[in-house]
């Protein structure tokens, strides 16, 4: 048998800020909804609030459009939830062909509660070539509840 033991999984999992790509000087991003004190770049950028936050409940869609198509190899996420227990749902996709054609990269469900699970992170190894959208969709609460859907990072590299 063959075996490796890794000292430090944490390292691997959150790469040093020089290797996140800049997303507000790639992209603009387009949101279906956002509340006053929680705009969607302070999701993108890095050390900038308490993330991105939807204006009303239901299903958001976030897009980021890029002005040049982009490659992308790791997408960060990370929710947080502490008030509402409840069961999101989101979707990533995204084009090549600016907005004809969507492909899939991940659909996933996370179980919210106030007294446990109150943080998601996501941390997927992809190979995207000549991304012209990348685009999340959130539905907050999979049982139709009056949730709000929000984010609190987004990172590219």
């Amino acid at each position: 048998m063959r075996k490796q033991i890794i000292s430090n999984l944490q390292h691997d999992i959150l790469s040093p800020v020089e290797d996140w790509l800049p997303i507000a000087q790639l992209a603009s991003a387009v949101v279906t909804s956002e509340a006053p004190d929680y705009p969607v770049e302070s999701a993108l950028v890095s050390n900038t609030g308490a993330g991105w936050r939807a204006a009303s409940p239901g299903r958001q869609l976030l897009r980021l459009v890029f002005d040049t198509p982009q490659s992308i190899r790791r997408i960060h996420l990370r929710f947080t939830e502490t008030e509402v227990a409840r069961t999101q749902e989101f979707v990533l996709r995204y084009s090549r062909d600016a907005d004809h054609s969507w492909h899939e990269v991940v659909r996933q469900q996370w179980n919210f509660s106030p007294t446990g699970s109150t943080s998601e992170v996501e941390e997927y190894q992809v190979n995207l070539a000549d991304v012209s959208i990348l685009e999340l969709s959130i539905i907050p609460d999979i049982s139709g509840g009056a949730s709000y859907a929000s984010l609190a990072e987004l990172r590219l590299a």
